[in-house]
C-alpha cells in the first residue's frame, strides 16, 4: 500500500483519501452498534489517512514531486 500511494497523482490522492475517510466513518459507526469483524481495520484506515495526508504536504511544500500520470 506505501509504494503504490506514490504512484497516484494529486486527484487520485484526494480521491482514495475521501474513500478512505467515509470507509473510517463507517467502520467506527459499526464499531459502536455492533462488533466488528476486523478490529484492527480501523487502526490501519487511519495510518493510511495519515500517509495520503503526508504525501500531500510535501508534494504541497515541494519536498516531493508528483510521479503520477
Amino acid at each position: 500500500m506505501k509504494g503504490k500511494l506514490e504512484e497516484l497523482n494529486i486527484e487520485e490522492l484526494d480521491k482514495s483519501l475521501k474513500e478512505s475517510k467515509e470507509t473510517l466513518r463507517l467502520e467506527r459507526f459499526k464499531r459502536v452498534t455492533s462488533t466488528l469483524e476486523n478490529p484492527k481495520k480501523v487502526k490501519s484506515l487511519k495510518k493510511h489517512i495519515a500517509r495520503i495526508l503526508t504525501l500531500k504536504r510535501e508534494y504541497e511544500l515541494g519536498v516531493r514531486t508528483p510521479k503520477g500520470k
